[in-house]
């Protein structure tokens, strides 16, 4: 928010210097951005009046005019085309020095302007380093006095403040807020402007009808006729909006906003001829479009609140007016509303139509729930100030039971010593509640009951008093303490897997970790999980992130996409995360390890191409992670189907009977849908099951040699290897050590539909060599069993 200081100092006026301000400010959690000057430098401008303004001789676009500056008249050659007899502007004196765009500066000097002379410049507002206007010279009120400093008589030895709020602190989206904080911080008097009621100089009425009342339990309009919008807007009121950020418009405009800015309540004004009987608030219905203040027409979100007449939508509740009612320079009657709405009905609601408004701003922040008659008071008189008209009385329609309740929070001294770590007198607490606006009433020993104003509704329990007196005593007076506290180590089970030590070792796989968005966009969710319903969150940060993930892949698939479109063509990414499912009513958390491959096995280099990975590049990987708690061997990969993954290239990962995750190539449609460059491969498995190992024990090493045989058996091509090599471990005896798949053959000798594997078995005594019949009888087994388990024949 933007606010002048010398706009502040009007009401609150400490005895500090304009970076003292800012500073304490700041301190204070209303973090200042920017401080910027009201007007750059410049000397010796002063209130001009043109006298005359006439065609330059030798120029189409020129004029020659005589300007008084108060003591004399001068030749002036202007070319702006709003240059006439009568307008009092800013008019640079010879020997006047103005700024330069490039922040330099410039001294007027007596010129000759095709052949006729010009004694100084009339200028506009951006040659005065004011703003960026350079639609003609400055026109100053008709009662500008002439030959007044433009320095003095504007107010230009003036700082922007650009506070950066945080969402809670919405009672400061104001200068009444700004003023009361500052106030407080000093310990200095504050001058609010007097509000008093409007007398009501007619009858005029309509009817305010609240169908919504849970989202707008109060409603405030009033009827004024015979207003004049080509009225102008006075200066002062013309600079506190410019210095704002706000743009002058016309009376009507610039009285609401300016009522925005001192209050915090936005209002809204429509033409009270343009609409059809009485004002009702609602949702809309099925269908229904509004065209908007800025031309743009809007199919209306079936939850976006809308004020009506009895035919038709005329507004967009809290956030921008609609144009088929709005006030036009025509307009003589109109019908000014003030509103509280609730938060949650407005928040998000103006960004899924693409739009952000001051109004939008407050409400979603939370506006005071008891300022509304005094925001439409405000206006009221504003409005018959400058524009005149009548004024008829104040509707107001309200359902008590919608509206906020005036909270009130226990606090306690041992506490407060607690958090601020030093024993805080009880009487500063409550001189420092006191001067934040809260009723302190003592309730029992060491003990308050605190009374909270409706315009901080962000204070609900102890410890937002308790952040309101840390943060007025001032953070920087708080004492410094080192903190003490048991620091037990927490114990590391042997057995456990640590997940540092897996990323370590996906990283020297090649790994990069990632982090994604838990949230994630609904139709992306249900393409790679057509099991679990996603839970859709209430009030999403945009559309792309409107449910909870129940699986990481669409993050890291995301994530691919993105370095593909920037040439990353070799991508190796993994990500632990949690993974959100629903079941029942109950949201079950499961924290997953997921990990994605894609592009070439090596990195480009001059010894020669290298080849696509494949499906056993991503499964070996996985095996290396696997093998770190010493349980490879309770993990079996298993064909199967999921709905994100090639059919003919995925498996499920099973431990002792359970599928634990998932680990394929990701779907081809998939990889056409989402644009990104193939094949990919994927895994996801529970992480628990991946940390749960086993304590390894010593085994004393065999000095006696081993015996191997090797053997080649045919087989159906839909047998695993898996299920081969734990037939042999199990049929080889117990001193069968090792199983390995030295060749895989289908082709010319194997019939269609089998295939060879040759397999090599590793035996070994601990305490004596293992005689011939020995290894012949196990390997017999080995053989048998795989004739009758899987139909294995021996490889001629």
């Amino acid at each position: 928010m933007k606010f002048s200081e010398n706009w502040l100092r009007e009401l609150v006026n400490p005895n500090i210097g304009t970076q003292a301000l800012v500073d304490q400010v700041t301190m204070a959690g209303l973090e200042v951005d920017e401080v910027i000057p009201a007007a750059r430098a410049f000397s010796n401008v002063v209130v001009g009046e043109i006298l005359t303004a006439e065609q330059h001789p030798n120029a189409d676009k020129l004029q020659v005019c005589t300007v008084s500056d108060g003591t004399e008249t001068l030749q002036v050659v202007c070319g702006a085309p709003n240059a006439r007899a009568g307008l009092k502007t800013a008019y640079a004196k010879v020997g006047a020095v103005l700024p330069t765009p490039e922040g330099g500066e410039f001294k007027i000097k007596k010129a000759k302007l095709r052949q006729v002379e010009s004694f100084g410049m009339l200028c506009a507002e951006d040659e005065l380093g004011i703003s960026d206007d350079h639609g003609g010279i400055m026109e100053l009120a008709a009662d500008a006095p002439v030959g007044a400093c433009i320095r003095e008589y504007l107010g230009l030895d003036d700082h922007i403040i650009d506070v950066d709020l945080t969402p809670n602190r919405g009672d400061c989206l104001s200068i009444k807020g700004l003023a009361r904080e500052v106030g407080v911080l000093n310990k200095a008097p504050v001058t609010y402007v007097p509000i008093a009621a409007v007398h009501a100089s007619i009858d005029d009425t309509l009817p305010i009808r609240l169908e919504a009342p849970n989202a707008c339990p109060r409603y405030l309009g009033r009827v004024i006729r015979g207003v004049d919008v080509a009225a102008k807007t006075p200066l002062w009121m013309v600079e506190k909006l410019r210095r704002s950020g706000i743009r002058s418009i016309d009376p009507i405009v610039d009285v609401t906003n300016y009522v925005l800015l001192e209050l915090g309540q936005p209002l809204h004004a429509f033409d009270l001829n343009k609409l059809d009987g009485g004002i009702v608030v609602r949702y809309p219905e099925a269908g229904e479009k509004l065209t908007l203040l800025d031309g743009n027409e809007v199919e209306l979100n079936s939850d976006t609140l809308v004020i009506a007449d009895e035919s038709k939508p005329v507004a967009m509740a809290g956030i921008f007016g609609g144009e088929a009612t709005g006030v036009t320079a025509v307009s003589q009657d109109i019908f000014l509303e003030c509103a509280f709405f609730d938060q949650i009905a407005i928040a998000g609601r103006a960004r899924a139509y693409g739009l952000h408004t001051d109004s939008s701003h407050r409400y979603e922040r939370g506006v005071d729930w008891q300022l509304q008659r005094e925001g439409i008071e405000r206006a009221t008189a504003l409005l018959l100030e400058i524009a005149g008209g009548q004024a008829g009385p104040v509707t107001e329609a309200s359902d008590e039971q919608h509206l906020p309740s005036a909270s009130t929070v226990t606090l306690r001294h041992s506490k407060v010593n607690a958090m601020l770590a030093f024993d805080m007198p009880s009487a500063e607490i409550e001189e420092i509640l006191t001067r934040l606006g809260m009723e302190v009433t003592a309730s029992g020993e060491g003990e308050w009951r605190v009374a909270v104003p409706s315009y901080r509704f962000d204070i609900t329990i102890e410890v937002d008093l308790i952040e309101e007196l840390a943060r007025v005593y001032g953070y920087n007076n708080l004492p410094v303490k080192v903190p003490t506290a048991q620091l037990p180590f927490t114990p590391c089970a042997e057995s456990q897997v640590t997940v540092q030590s897996l990323r370590r070792t996906l990283v020297a796989l090649g790994y990069q970790e990632a982090v994604t968005y838990s949230f994630i966009e609904a139709g992306l969710q249900r393409q790679f999980d057509d099991q679990h319903e996603a839970l859709a969150l209430a009030n999403p940060i945009s559309a792309e992130m409107a449910v909870m993930r129940t699986t990481i892949w669409p993050g890291l698939v995301k994530a691919l996409q993105h370095n593909q479109n920037r040439q990353q063509s070799r991508v190796r990414l993994f990500e632990t995360g949690q993974c959100f499912i629903q079941q029942g009513d109950e949201l079950k958390q499961e924290k997953m390890l997921a990990g994605l491959l894609s592009g070439n096995r090596e990195p480009e280099r001059w010894t020669g191409k290298s080849s696509p990975v494949d499906f056993y590049d991503i499964k070996g990987d996985l095996e290396t992670v696997l093998g770190l708690g010493g349980v490879a061997d309770e993990f079996t990969f298993v064909a199967g189907s999921h709905v994100a993954l090639h059919p003919g290239q995925s498996a499920e990962i099973h431990r002792n009977g359970d599928v634990v995750g998932r680990v394929g190539a990701l779907h081809p449609a998939l990889v056409k849908s989402l644009g990104v460059t193939g094949p990919v491969y994927l895994f996801e498995i529970e992480l628990g099951s991946v940390l749960e190992g086993k304590v390894s024990k010593f085994d004393d090493l065999s000095k006696f040699p081993e015996s191997r045989r090797d053997l080649a058996v045919v087989v159906a091509e839909n047998v695993a290897y898996d299920v081969v090599k734990a037939v042999a471990m199990e049929q080889g005896g117990e001193y069968l050590k090792k199983v390995t798949l030295f060749d895989v053959y289908q082709g010319q000798g194997i019939e269609v539909g089998r295939k060879s594997l040759a397999l090599g078995l590793t035996w070994q005594h601990p305490s004596r060599t293992l005689n011939e019949e020995e290894i012949n009888t196990a390997v017999e087994n080995v053989i048998n069993t795989l004739q009758s388990a899987v139909g294995a024949t021996l490889r001629d």
